[in-house]
């Protein structure tokens, strides 16, 4: 997702970091060309034209046009809207000050709801968190089989209740027995439809009512694009949440849904499913999706991974020859390290000086 979009906008900052000097038609030139990548990837009209617009306002003054560096200052308002569009911050769970955390999933059928669900359980048990779930859907069939599979496969624990139990009825007695079992979080899979309407609508109100969830998450297919930002949208009209999951954030749909969505119902992006495993759901980073499409990479996860592999080669790789203190609490000082490195430097050195003077021998 997003390769074409990337390649685009790639190609327009490339131009404007090759010009010396950048006028206002430079800018109006490459905006037009950002603008028609925008819409190329199904962002909604509105909000390419408030993203236009705020990056012509920034870009096109003289503190920019006339730095040593202009092309670059474009390239960061551009980056820095971006992330502005796609809500600034990550977002994280509203978890209830006393347990448990009731947290509803919304949406339409097929947008991956129940494999959402087992996703954010396990996300939450890796957490330290003891979550249960529970399958509200009482229409589709074998919907409540479907997620029963889920939970044993990723082990957690889920409330079955009764054949002929009413969704109000399963909801209640699901966090009844978190409360009892002292399980922090309840995962509510609700019934979804081919399209929305009323009998839908009316039993989330019920449920809302009655369990007072914490979060209420949209999840969103993000292959559906416009249509899913429809959706979305008459969903938060009628009944309201906090949030979204984005799934299938790996397909190779054009990406406009992700970079639309906040902007047009005003809720966050919390969480996005990057595949088909039960562990490949991940926290939203605004910053770190823009640096992705701007061709910038993924640096901080990057940097975290680099940091955690050398701490780990450090302290769980035993002893070496080249470290016969690897491993040791004691080895981690900085001061041993530095010394231990200098004294490696040093033997080093010495080798080839006597490397050298044997072929000046011979």
């Amino acid at each position: 997702m997003f390769e074409t979009l990337s390649e685009k906008l790639q190609r327009v900052f490339k131009n404007l970091r090759g010009e010396g000097r950048l006028t206002e038609q430079h800018i109006e030139e490459a905006l037009k060309e950002i603008r028609m990548a925008l819409l190329e990837a199904d962002v909604n009209f509105k909000v390419v034209k408030q993203f236009t617009e705020a990056v012509k306002s920034k870009a096109i003054g003289e503190e920019v046009l006339q730095s040593l560096s202009p092309g670059q200052q474009v390239v960061k308002i551009v980056r820095d809207e971006l992330i502005e569009i796609l809500g600034g911050t990550n977002v994280r769970l509203s978890l209830a000050s006393q347990p448990p955390t009731v947290i509803m999933l919304i949406g339409l059928q097929g947008s991956g709801k129940t494999t959402s669900s087992g996703k954010l359980a396990k996300w939450l048990e890796r957490g330290g968190h003891r979550p249960i779930l529970v399958s509200v859907d009482v229409y589709r069939p074998a919907a409540r089989e479907q997620l029963k599979v889920i939970a044993r496969d990723i082990a957690v624990k889920l409330w079955e209740g009764k054949p002929d139990d009413t969704p109000l009825q399963l909801c209640q007695d699901a966090v009844r027995e978190a409360r009892n079992s002292a399980h922090d979080v309840v995962i509510v899979d609700t019934a979804g439809r081919l399209h929305i309407d009323e009998t839908l609508m009316k039993e989330l109100h019920e449920l809302k009512e009655a369990v007072h969830p914490n979060e209420i998450l949209f999840v969103a297919d993000a292959m559906l694009g416009q249509d899913a930002v429809k959706s979305a949208q008459q969903f938060h009209d009628q009944l309201g949440f906090s949030g979204f999951i984005l799934t299938k954030m790996d397909g190779d749909a054009r990406g406009g849904a992700a970079l639309s969505i906040k902007q047009v119902t005003g809720q966050p992006v919390k969480f996005v499913g990057t595949g088909e495993k039960y562990d490949a759901l991940e926290l939203f980073h605004p910053d770190r999706l823009v640096s992705r499409i701007m061709g910038m990479g993924d640096s901080s996860r990057a940097a975290g991974k680099n940091i955690f592999r050398q701490i780990h080669s450090r302290r769980f790789s035993g002893p070496t020859e080249a470290d016969p203190e690897a491993g040791n609490a004691g080895s981690n000082s900085w001061h041993v390290a530095q010394h231990r490195a200098f004294q490696r430097h040093a033997e080093g050195q010495g080798r080839r000086e006597r490397i050298g003077a044997c072929r000046g021998h011979y």
